[in-house]
Order: structure tokens, then C-alpha cells, then sequence
């Protein structure tokens, strides 16, 4: 028989190799020879099993052994950690230091792993101090897996404080330490590290080009990440499928499709499923779902299998599009798929057919859910907030808590919009002030414009203008707005001035504040303030948004702007028109003409009315739909008094339910009343 050096050599090459088989046999040689099995060569055989996964039989193996020493312990440690059994690691530890042995730096770095695995933060810090005791800190090992920890528990300050104070930094503390900046948050320090690594001199490989591209789509960095482009081509890593994802990414996130374009590639090898849905996601931030799903398309031909980010990516944009047809195909693919139990794609789902109109589906897939996450809940309350309905979601708010769930900033700006929309003002500042004080949510600008809404909305223009001037923050753009809406309602032209002048200094572009300054001047028949304003308007070039209104028929798209006529069937459009303002004006309909702000004919403006985009884009949908299907219209901007009060006689006179989106809520018409009770 060999002597137990060579013997070890062996079982060390079975154990690289990852021969479990050979080593075993070899194993079961030296017991059926009676070879002794010294400490030596155990723990070979320990390391050996550990690196093949045989942890239970390395734990047999190491419970019998009469005589242990640090090797043995640290075999088991190292092993427990490397096959992700990160609490028996520690346990593991822990008994080792009631043995009175003393760890080596291996397996100090194998126990901050598992730490660091385990988010266990505070036993990551017992093991700093241990290490600093065993004068073990300062080992570039151990010092990269402290700071590894540190950064992956979210403690970058401590991260920072371990790394800075090693002597001696490799390639693999800096890429620690980068990936730490960019998972955090702290995009900024990620390539200031990238810097810095570079002028130290040190090999890139592509896991720091992944992080630093990731921290430089973040920011939207675009002549940093051709920078990083050019490195990537001269390192050779432009094959690379996940640093090419993540260079293409910095291209999507800027809305440089050309050059995402060209990273993507015409040819599919090389791209995966997170490069299909990275280009997704990259058309949808821009609008562009036509070729979003024209990507989509592609990956089926190429049989990738959809993930559950694909799925939200596109679902996403069919919600903020209220593409409702689409939505539905992409709900049953989202069945054969398997993915209608994933929490994210579900609570999307909640909010798809919620801005599409469709409540009750909305309602029927969280119900659906079998534990609701935070997301899931968050799109429920969001959802009611559309809709105008206070009540509900105030009562999905209390079912939430009930359920232990803790609201976040996202909840009570979907809450807090719902009791504005429902005039439930007491109840909002109710939820305002217990933000911060009951669950540690501290009130921010989205929040304080929610608080300025909801008093305005309810004509309490002296506490909003009160709220204003005490708020900790400085007042932006959409809180005087909201405010100046809040005048034009009440005209309370004083009040209105001042919102409108702020509004303009703040965003001088913005038409809005002018129409609505406007439209408080024409309430109140001061022409000649109404002209000065709209010449201000032309003098600086300041363009009104115009309105336009669509429906979905089919599998398209109509869109019709105001006195549009372009549309292939107009002649049907009009003559429907035409039927109906004479059957609402038989049923009592008065048009409302004030909510034109120009001195001309009453007759002009009663035409002007009537050929508004979402009167058009009814009309069609009237001559267009089956007597059962949903009528739903969609407003890019905020549906005016006289609209509102047709719509609601055009329901009643047609017997249909039609349902129009605005930019701020759904209302829904039916027998002559609106579910916003004329309130919004």
C-alpha cells in the first residue's frame, strides 16, 4: 500500500476533478485494507466529499474521527458553505469555537458568506470583531467577504470603512465593492470605484463591466457607457451574453435604439430571454408597444420561453395604453405559461384590466391570488382610486393592515387620491397625518399635491392655500396645478393668479396654467383678460395641448382629435352625432357653453362642443361595437362640464354603459348618472 502523502495527492485530484465515484472506491479500499486513516488523510476525504456535495456523508465521515484539528473543522465549514447550507456553516462554527480551536481566515470567509447569504447582519458584525481579535481583518480574503457582507446586508457605510482600511485591495475586493454600489443604489460611487479601479491598474473581467454598465443605465450616463462600449470591444467581451445585456441596457434606458439595436444583433445566437425582455421594456418605456410585441413575437419563433418580467413588461404597457384586447391575449398566455401564481404578473394583471375599465375583472384576479402581496394590494387601492371609489378602497386599505401587511409611500398616494376623487376630504387628512406617526411613512412631494387636491377639490381653498405655504418642502409644478384647478372650479380669481403665476415661473412651457387662469377669467366674462392672456400665450410660443380621444375596435386603435374628419366612415360618425344631440336635447340636455373660454356666438360654441374628441371617438364606438360590448373611451386630458353631462344623457337615451377615462379617473355612465356622482 502507497504511503499517506501519495494517498492524499489522490483523493486531492478526485476532489478537484470531481470524481466522487473514484474518490469513494478509493475510500472503501483503505478501510477493507485496514489502512489507518490518520487526521492526514480524513481530512482529505472530508475535503473531498465537500467538493463533490457529499456533505452527509463528509458529516459521517467527520463524526467519527477520534481526533480533530482546525483543517478538519474548516473542511466542514467551507464545504457546509459552498453547497449553500449556510445555517449548519454556522452551526458548524460555532461548535468549532466551543472545541477551543481557533478558526483560519478560510473559514472566517466561509462563515461571513453564509452571514451575508442569510442577511444576518449582526452576526456578520460579531464575526468583524472576531476577525479584528484574531488579527485576521486585514486578510485580503477575509477583508473582501467582511465588505461583501456589509454590502449586501445594505450597510454601504460599513462596507466602505472594511474596504478602505485593507492594505492591500485584488480585483476581487473591487468588484465587491462596485457590485455593492450598484445593488444599492449608489450609482454614482459605482463608477467612481470603476475610475479608480482602472487607474490602479488592475484586470477587468465582465462581472465589473456588468455592475458598472448596470450603474451607468441607472443614471442614464450615456458618454460613460460608450466609454465602457469601447472597453468592452477591446477586451473582447462584446460576445459576452450578459455584458452585452447589460450594454444594451445603458442604450435603452437613454432611448437609443439605433445603438441598442445594434449590441441586440440580427442574429439570435447569443441572446437569451433577459435580452428579449430587456428590449421590451426598452420600446415600452418609450411607447412603442407595437414593436414591443413585435419582440415578443420574435422570441416565441426562436422558441425562448417568456419569463414573468417579460410578461409584466408588456402587460405594463397594455395597462398604461388601456390596450384592453391585447391585455386579455397576453392574461391567457400568462395561463399556458403557468405564471398567473406569480405576485408580481398577477398584481399586475389587477392593474391592467383596472386602467382598461374593466373593475370587476380587476377585483375577480385578486381575489384570484392566493396570498396578495404589498404589489398586489397597492394595485387594488390603486385601482378604486381610478375609479372614484373612496369607500372601497379605504375598506381594501383596512384589509390590508388586517392581513399584516405594512403600507409603503405607494400606498397612501393611491388612498389619499381615492378620498380626493370621492370628495371623503376629513378621512384623507385622517390618513395624511397617520402616515408618519402610525406607520413610518414620511409624507412626500406626491403626497402634500395629494393633500392639496383632495382640500381644493372639496372648496377649501384658504387650508390648501394654508398646507402650501407650511409644507416642509418646496411646493413643484403638479401642486399648483392642482391648486389653480381648484380656483378655476370655485373662481376664485385671486388665489388663481397667484397659483398660475408660480405655475409659470416653475414651468413657463406649460399651457396649463395658462387655459386655466383663462378659463377663470371667461367664468367671470373679463374678455379682455381672456385675450391678453392667450396673446401672452402666442408672444412666448406656449401651445396648447391638444385634446384627442380613442377607442379600441377590433384589434385597432381609432384616435379622433376635435372637429376631426379624416376618419374613413366620418359620414356614418357624423350622422350618429348628429341623432344623438337631438335625442339628448329632447331628454333635457342644456349644453353648458361657459366651459368655452372665447367671446363668439352661443351657436358657434354649442358646434364646437359637439364635435369634441370623446363625442366623436362615442360615436364611432356606438356604430362600431355589438349592442354587448363595453363602450370605453379614452382622453388624454380632463373631460370638460358639458362633455361629462352629454355623456350622461347619452347613456340613458342609448341604454348602453359607457365608460371614459380621463387623465386623472374612470367614470362610469349608465341610465343618465356618472359614478363620480358629478364629482371630480
Amino acid at each position: 500500500m502507497r504511503d499517506s502523502a501519495t494517498i492524499a495527492r489522490f483523493i486531492q485530484t478526485y476532489a478537484q476533478s470531481r470524481q466522487f465515484n473514484k474518490g469513494k472506491q478509493l475510500h472503501a479500499q483503505l478501510i477493507c485494507a485496514g489502512y489507518p486513516l490518520n487526521t492526514f488523510l480524513t481530512n482529505h476525504l472530508l475535503n473531498m466529499y465537500s467538493k463533490c456535495g457529499e456533505l452527509d456523508l463528509a458529516l459521517k465521515l467527520f463524526d467519527t474521527m477520534p481526533h480533530r484539528n482546525m483543517v478538519s473543522w474548516t473542511a466542514m465549514i467551507t464545504g457546509f458553505s459552498q453547497n449553500k447550507r449556510f445555517a449548519e456553516t454556522l452551526e458548524t462554527f460555532c461548535l468549532m469555537r466551543n472545541a477551543c480551536e481557533s478558526p483560519t481566515q478560510f473559514a472566517f470567509s466561509s462563515v461571513v458568506r453564509a452571514g451575508a447569504a442569510l442577511g444576518w447582519i449582526e452576526f456578520g458584525r460579531q464575526m468583524h470583531c472576531l476577525s479584528l481579535k484574531c488579527s485576521f481583518s486585514y486578510e485580503l480574503f477575509v477583508g473582501s467577504n467582511l465588505a461583501d457582507m456589509y454590502s449586501k446586508c445594505g450597510s454601504m457605510v460599513e462596507a466602505c470603512k472594511v474596504f478602505e482600511e485593507m492594505p492591500c485591495k485584488d480585483e476581487v475586493s473591487w468588484t465587491t465593492m462596485i457590485d455593492g454600489y450598484a445593488k444599492s443604489g449608489d450609482f454614482e460611487e459605482a463608477l467612481l470605484a470603476y475610475k479608480r479601479m482602472i487607474n490602479d491598474g488592475l484586470v477587468i473581467d465582465q462581472h465589473v463591466l456588468c455592475s458598472t454598465l448596470n450603474a451607468c443605465g441607472a443614471l442614464k450616463a450615456c458618454k460613460f457607457g460608450k466609454s465602457l462600449h469601447s472597453s468592452v470591444v477591446k477586451m473582447g467581451f462584446e460576445l459576452e451574453t450578459a455584458v452585452g445585456n447589460a450594454l444594451m441596457n445603458v442604450y435603452l434606458k437613454v432611448g437609443d435604439m439605433e445603438n441598442a439595436l445594434n449590441v441586440f444583433g440580427t442574429e439570435p445566437e447569443g441572446r437569451n430571454i433577459v435580452s428579449y425582455t430587456s428590449f421590451i421594456n426598452g420600446y415600452v418605456e418609450i411607447n412603442q408597444i407595437e414593436k414591443a410585441f413585435d419582440v415578443f413575437s420574435d422570441l416565441q419563433m426562436h422558441g425562448i420561453e417568456p419569463n414573468e418580467y417579460t410578461f409584466s413588461s408588456l402587460i405594463k404597457a397594455c395597462a398604461n395604453q388601456a390596450a384592453l384586447e391585447q391585455g386579455i391575449q397576453l392574461h391567457a398566455q400568462v395561463f399556458k405559461f403557468n405564471m398567473d401564481s406569480d405576485p408580481y404578473v398577477s398584481s399586475i394583471l389587477v392593474d391592467m384590466y383596472g386602467k382598461c375599465g374593466l373593475l370587476d375583472d380587476s377585483i375577480r384576479v385578486f381575489e384570484e391570488i392566493g396570498e396578495p402581496t404589498e404589489i398586489a394590494w397597492n394595485s387594488l387601492v390603486s385601482v378604486f382610486a381610478q375609479h372614484g371609489l373612496g369607500k372601497d378602497a379605504i375598506e381594501t386599505f383596512d384589509r390590508m393592515i388586517q392581513n399584516g401587511l405594512k403600507p409603503n409611500g405607494i400606498t397612501f398616494v393611491s388612498l389619499l387620491t381615492a378620498c380626493s376623487h370621492a370628495g371623503l376630504a376629513d378621512e384623507g387628512l385622517k390618513y395624511f397625518h397617520s402616515m408618519e406617526k402610525t406607520y413610518g411613512v414620511v409624507p412626500g412631494e406626491e403626497h402634500y399635491s395629494c393633500v392639496i387636491d383632495l382640500l381644493g377639490r372639496s372648496g377649501k381653498l384658504k387650508e390648501a392655500e394654508e398646507c402650501i405655504n407650511n409644507m416642509p418642502i418646496e411646493p413643484n409644478a403638479f401642486i399648483w396645478c392642482s391648486f389653480l384647478g381648484a380656483c378655476r372650479t370655485y373662481g376664485d380669481k385671486e388665489r388663481g393668479k397667484l397659483a398660475a403665476e408660480k405655475l409659470m415661473k416653475l414651468e413657463p412651457e406649460n399651457s396649463g396654467a395658462h387655459v386655466l387662469l383663462s378659463n377663470i377669467y371667461a367664468k367671470q366674462k373679463q374678455w379682455n383678460d381672456v385675450r391678453s392672456l392667450r396673446k401672452m400665450m402666442r408672444d412666448d410660443n406656449v401651445k396648447k395641448l391638444p385634446g384627442y380621444s380613442w377607442v379600441d375596435v377590433g384589434n385597432k386603435t381609432h384616435i379622433f382629435g376635435a372637429e376631426d374628419w379624416t376618419h374613413p366612415r366620418k359620414k356614418e360618425i357624423y350622422e350618429q352625432l348628429d341623432s344623438l344631440f337631438d335625442q339628448i336635447r329632447k331628454a333635457g340636455y342644456v349644453p353648458y357653453t361657459d366651459s368655452i373660454p372665447f367671446d363668439m356666438d352661443k351657436s358657434i360654441k354649442e358646434k364646437i362642443l359637439h364635435h369634441h374628441s370623446e363625442r366623436i371617438a362615442l360615436a364611432f364606438a356606438l356604430i362600431s361595437n355589438p349592442a354587448g360590448k363595453p363602450i370605453i373611451v379614452k382622453k388624454n386630458i380632463r373631460v370638460c362640464v358639458d362633455c361629462h353631462s352629454a355623456f350622461k344623457c347619452i347613456s340613458k337615451v342609448v341604454g348602453r354603459k359607457i365608460v371614459l377615462r380621463d387623465n386623472r379617473r374612470f367614470h362610469h355612465f349608465a341610465e343618465g348618472f356618472c359614478s363620480c356622482g358629478d364629482y371630480w
